[in-house]
């Protein structure tokens, strides 16, 4: 069964980002029957203060294996000045370098503004392309006042939303076709 993990980047507990992630999360498990997996950054906080992946805790090795075990990843993080939380960037520090190769990745970021958008191809995409994974090509921003009461009522961003959905289910189902060939 393919594993889809979600990585909230939000170091505050019961974001809107973790609300907006989980949302998107349960479309694509929804249409695809895959296992889903929350690692909220959040919850790690406590877990995070290491240096190398020798010194992490048992929590904290979990939520690196279900990464680096992943089918899809779903990266959500809200922007602050330009990019990403530094927690976020620490846990993703100690992630296996070579386990998300090939990995479909679905990026979405929430920010004060629209100045913050490009933190998409700017920061997430270069992140990402170090791991040699596939960034999938329709990223979401959502800025607050698109998210203001946690609904999103912009048809245009609705839309955007509706077709990182679709591209994340394809590489699922894609990648499980891929799996299948291979175990045959």
């Amino acid at each position: 069964m393919p594993k889809i993990v979600a990585i909230v980047g939000s170091p505050t507990p019961l974001s809107r980002t973790r609300k907006l992630v989980i949302e998107i999360q349960g479309q694509i498990v929804g249409q695809t029957g895959a296992k889903a997996r929350l690692v909220d950054i959040a919850e790690l906080v406590p877990n995070l203060m290491v240096r190398s992946r020798e010194e992490t805790s048992p929590v904290l090795e979990e939520a690196l294996r279900a990464v680096e075990q992943a089918d899809l990843l779903l990266i959500g993080t809200p922007v602050y000045k330009g990019s990403y939380t530094g927690l976020f960037k620490h846990f993703v520090d100690l992630i296996d370098y070579k386990s998300l190769a090939g990995v479909p990745v679905a990026l979405l970021a929430m920010g004060g503004s629209d100045r913050h958008a490009l933190v998409i191809d700017h920061q997430l995409r270069p992140l990402f392309g170090f791991f040699n994974a596939q960034t999938l090509p329709t990223g979401v921003f959502v800025s607050e006042r698109s998210y203001p009461d946690g609904c999103i009522n912009d048809p245009v961003l609705q839309n955007r939303i509706s077709t990182f959905v679709r591209e994340s289910v394809d590489a699922v189902k894609i990648r499980a076709a891929i799996r299948g060939l291979q175990a045959a």
